[in-house]
């Protein structure tokens, strides 16, 4: 607890507690935004400040200013609005009278294109191909990577499946997935996945509906019971990708980026591919689309003097 909430009284402290418990339900932009909460408040106790009463708009100014000058404007952008938002709840909660960051503007930050890393149709299949499938943890891996590639989902949501989560409907095999604020995502399994993910559960034997359908190895390399994590996640794909030779920026997005590549270059149109990825907008999904990256000769030689 910053030490200039708790000077506040119970009331500040109790809602500051409530407002990372209550709020924000995404576990990555809950730490996020703690981070960005905490570093904010260090930066004016250095200052002297001591109570909440005593911030006002030049303080989040001033310390956003500063922070731009060693920070990229996306993080700048996201400390502001992580101040604003717990200034807000504070107001609403009567802790303050008016909320210090709602006028402060942050660093007008555009992106047209995104940086994620994203691999090449040969690359997927080498690094997918690379997978000794002959154990369970390379079918497992194989599994995790082909949900990410076939299906857009995050690495969150797919930690976070359950058995229950890979089921018939009809005549198809679906992917429930909980996506960014609960929300549950369904998205019919592609025949990939299908196969991916049905050699998996019959290596490892399926676990009870609502056990982790992604889980740890042991020292034997049998399944236990506890589910990966985005780390575990990490790891094994920055391990998979180093074995099979492809470029070392590789990340568990890399997989989301690509799968929204290869349907857009196959003939996907943007708003099918947002609806797949569930993206709020558009112009989200338009940051992962790489289909003209590669300028060819042809599109060159229109440049006639």
């Amino acid at each position: 607890m910053p030490a200039i909430v708790a000077a506040g009284g119970q009331q500040a402290s109790r809602r500051f507690l409530e407002f990372f418990a209550a709020t924000i339900r995404n576990a990555n932009t809950r730490e996020a935004y703690a981070r960005a909460v905490r570093s904010f408040f260090r930066w004016c106790s250095d200052r002297g400040y001591q109570e909440l009463h005593q911030l006002e708009p030049m303080t989040v100014a001033a310390y956003i200013e500063q922070l731009g000058q060693t920070q990229s404007k996306p993080t700048v952008k996201q400390h502001l609005a992580a101040v604003r938002m717990l200034f807000d709840w504070l107001v609403v909660g009567q802790v303050l009278p008016s909320n210090p960051a709602s006028s402060v503007r942050g660093p007008t930050h555009v992106v047209k294109r995104g940086k994620t890393p994203v691999l090449s149709p040969d690359e997927a299949r080498r690094l997918l191909d690379s997978i000794d499938t002959t154990t369970v943890m390379g079918l497992r891996d194989r599994a995790i990577i082909g949900v990410m590639v076939y299906s857009f989902a995050r690495v969150s949501a797919v930690v976070g499946m359950l058995c229950e989560d890979y089921y018939p409907e009809g005549k198809r095999w679906w992917l429930r997935l909980h996506e960014k604020g609960g929300k549950l995502h369904q998205v019919p399994a592609h025949h990939v996945i299908e196969q991916y993910l049905d050699q998996y559960l019959k290596a490892g034997s399926r676990g009870e509906r609502r056990s982790p359908l992604f889980r740890t190895l042991d020292r034997r390399g049998n399944l236990t019971p506890y589910a990966m994590t985005r780390n575990d996640v990490f790891r094994m794909v920055k391990r998979r990708a180093k074995a099979a030779g492809i470029s070392a920026d590789t990340c568990c997005h890399t997989f989301r980026a690509t799968g929204i590549t290869a349907f857009l270059e196959n003939g996907g149109t943007i708003e099918n591919a947002q609806a797949i990825a569930a993206h709020e907008s558009p112009r989200t999904t338009k940051l992962y689309d790489r289909t003209k990256d590669e300028i060819t000769l042809d599109e060159i030689e229109r440049i006639r003097l």
